[in-house]
């Protein structure tokens, strides 16, 4: 079984039940001090590639073909979302982002993958 994987937004205050707060931006998130941000890990290699992240630009026509790229991206690279794959397996994980968009930003994506990576692996 899959401990849970959650998405939240870095500007949304800690909850109990986060888990481990990773923080899955290239950037650091605008208006938001290192001191104070309740953060277990800075994924910096799970964010979109700033190509990726500008061609998007959260416009939600390009939604479905983010992803796919995005996907892509993460194909390329399981050194980076493998040990997080592996964390996901033995307990919760929040995957923080500062996107406006609750829907449609690279957290929920990545979550998706992660899910989906879990699913393919037997877990």
């Amino acid at each position: 079984m899959i401990p849970g994987i959650n998405v939240r937004r870095v500007y949304d205050p800690p909850d109990p039940d986060d888990g481990r707060r990773i923080l899955v931006e290239r950037l650091w998130p605008r208006g938001v001090r290192k001191e104070t941000l309740k953060l277990d890990l800075w994924a910096k290699e799970l964010g979109a590639s700033d190509a990726l992240r500008r061609w998007y630009g959260h416009a939600p026509d390009k939604w479905p073909e983010f992803q796919r790229r995005y996907r892509a991206e993460l194909l390329e690279h399981p050194e980076q979302w493998q040990p997080l794959a592996d964390l996901a397996r033995k307990e919760t994980l929040t995957l923080l982002f500062s996107a406006r968009d609750l829907q449609r930003n690279n957290a929920v994506a990545l979550r998706e993958f992660l899910v989906e990576q879990l699913s393919e692996s037997g877990e």
